[in-house]
């Protein structure tokens, strides 16, 4: 038996192994620069990122579509000493910014005394009946 007599048992076919140098030069056929060219390169499909961007009904990836308003207690409002109770006035007091844009909603926490109205502001019904009780008013 000599060396050059041997045979290969199975050879694998369709295997091309490039990017080592040798008889296809410098670039070995990938070209040059560019994710190609690299070793370990992976391209996702483009089709994957398009889904990823379609907005849907829910999921950890997307924003809520509805804005969700300024939570505002009764205790503060009892604190604040206010009689009537609108966008407008908070902003005065200083509880929301002169730029707030958003919706404000009055929450049931805490007690309330004294009698106050409330104008154009979303009131929870605990909240509501807190301030009827008192001798407040709800107008919307």
């Amino acid at each position: 038996m000599i060396i050059n007599e041997l045979k290969i048992k199975s050879k694998k076919r369709g295997i091309k192994r490039i990017g080592r140098g040798g008889k296809r030069g410098t670039y070995s056929g990938r070209g040059q620069k560019g994710q190609k060219s690299r070793s370990g390169h992976k391209i996702r499909p483009a089709e994957r990122d398009l889904l990823q961007r379609i907005p849907k009904m829910r999921g950890f990836k997307n924003k809520p579509k509805k804005e969700s308003s300024f939570p505002l207690n009764i205790d503060k409002i009892e604190k604040l000493g206010l009689v009537e109770v609108s966008i407008s006035s908070l902003k005065e007091v200083g509880v929301l910014s002169s730029k707030f844009k958003g919706k404000v909603k009055i929450l049931g926490k805490g007690e309330i005394k004294k009698a106050v109205v409330v104008k154009n502001i979303a009131v929870s019904k605990e909240a509501k009946n807190k301030i009827e009780k008192a001798g407040g008013k709800v107008e919307n």
